[in-house]
């Protein structure tokens, strides 16, 4: 059962769920989500492993940042694969939250969607869950699966988050190597969390 959008802004004044929400969201959301928008993108440049008890992720090399480059546009070929960020943070509470006046507290999970924009010009978003005590912005995979050349901006809006309450307890919260919005591990090995 999805919060609406407007929900979810009034659980932010308590819980500052989402930092950063542009004005649009803030004034004028549509339906049940809030958009995101895309501020980092990344290629991967190395190899990666993933094994049962150690892992490294690829050395990445940082494309383009709204940081530095402003609303600069970026080019994905077809067959292109990056790694996006948004600009917004996310702090989702490690405890249960107090929803709705008549259900009992629950914690929340964001879930992602990509716009319809980005299917429609033939790119695939690549997301995962996100857990309850995560806290920092987001990472998609973003796929050019199409035939054709797409263009995206710094600074536009580009995936949808809905918040979710979970039914049941969880044995922890969130406590992995990307927290704060750490995409890799530069090829550096690591014991898996």
């Amino acid at each position: 059962m999805p919060l609406s959008a407007l929900k979810v802004l009034e659980l932010n004044k308590e819980h500052n769920l989402i930092d950063g929400l542009c004005k649009r969201e803030l004034e004028n959301p549509e339906g049940v989500e809030l958009e995101l928008r895309v501020g980092k993108i990344a290629k991967i440049v190395g190899d990666s492993y993933l094994g049962v008890k150690k892992r490294y992720s690829p050395k990445t090399e940082v494309i383009a940042d709204i940081k530095k480059d402003g609303e600069k546009e970026v080019t994905m070929k077809p067959g292109d694969y990056f790694l996006v960020g948004t600009i917004e943070k996310i702090n989702c509470p490690s405890e249960k939250v107090k929803y709705e006046k008549d259900l009992p507290p629950r914690y929340l999970m964001p879930n992602i969607y990509p716009r319809t924009s980005l299917f429609r010009g033939g790119v695939i978003l690549v997301p995962s869950i996100t857990n309850p005590g995560y806290k920092g912005s987001l990472t998609f995979g973003l796929y050019n699966a199409g035939g054709k050349k797409f263009t995206l901006e710094l600074g536009s809006r580009m995936f949808k988050i809905v918040f979710e309450p979970v039914i049941g307890e969880i044995k922890r919260a969130y406590s992995g190597q990307h927290q704060s919005g750490r995409t890799t591990s530069q090829g550096e090995e690591e014991l898996q969390n």
